[in-house]
């Protein structure tokens, strides 16, 4: 296989709402289309989701997909959750965008997360025994979840990949890449 389809048949949820770290969101979307997967937009609301620069200047707007009530894992091979303060504290508090995550890790899907993503993964309690990295202000919320805090560049668990902040994006994108390589497609 070319690696240019390394994740061909692949379909990869992004789940992200107003707020969202812009570069953390294109970056990643744009490794695995590179690699031949297909992406979906999932936020709360159906539309289009405001990104930001350094979380205080709006940047570009994106076009959603679905609508996380309405999705399920089964539908997706793998799951992005980009970073930026507000996107993450707004899905930590919808009850569908916390079952979409549980559902994954729990399905044993691959998870790419960065900067202060893990505050979702945190709401759906599946941090607990794993091993990651964020942003530092999400560390201690990491830790009394359960979760074992590393700073590192990139961190592979099993089927998670974390990163800290948008200057880990090389190292994070080839490693979700590796990763979500490695799962099989829905069928």
């Amino acid at each position: 296989m070319s690696s240019q389809s390394r994740l061909q048949d692949h379909t990869v949820a992004i789940l992200a709402t107003d707020g969202v770290e812009q570069v953390e969101l294109i970056e990643p979307r744009s490794a695995v289309e590179k690699e031949g997967a297909r992406t979906v937009l999932v936020s709360l609301e159906a539309g289009e989701i405001q990104a930001m620069n350094h979380d205080t200047e709006e940047a570009d707007k994106f076009r959603v997909d679905q609508v996380v009530s309405d999705v399920s894992t089964d539908d997706f091979d793998a799951l992005i959750l980009p970073g930026g303060t507000t996107n993450p504290d707004k899905l930590r508090q919808d009850a569908d965008a916390v079952r979409f995550v549980r559902e994954f890790v729990d399905a044993r899907k691959p998870v790419g997360v960065i900067c202060h993503g893990p505050w979702t993964l945190v709401e759906a309690d599946v941090v607990r025994g794993r091993t990651l990295t964020s942003y530092p202000s999400v560390r201690t919320d990491i830790r009394n979840a359960g979760g074992t805090v590393v700073d590192e560049e990139v961190v592979v668990d099993g089927l998670l990949v974390s990163s800290r902040n948008p200057r880990d994006l090389p190292a994070f994108c080839e490693k979700i890449v590796d990763v979500f390589a490695t799962a099989p497609v829905h069928g």
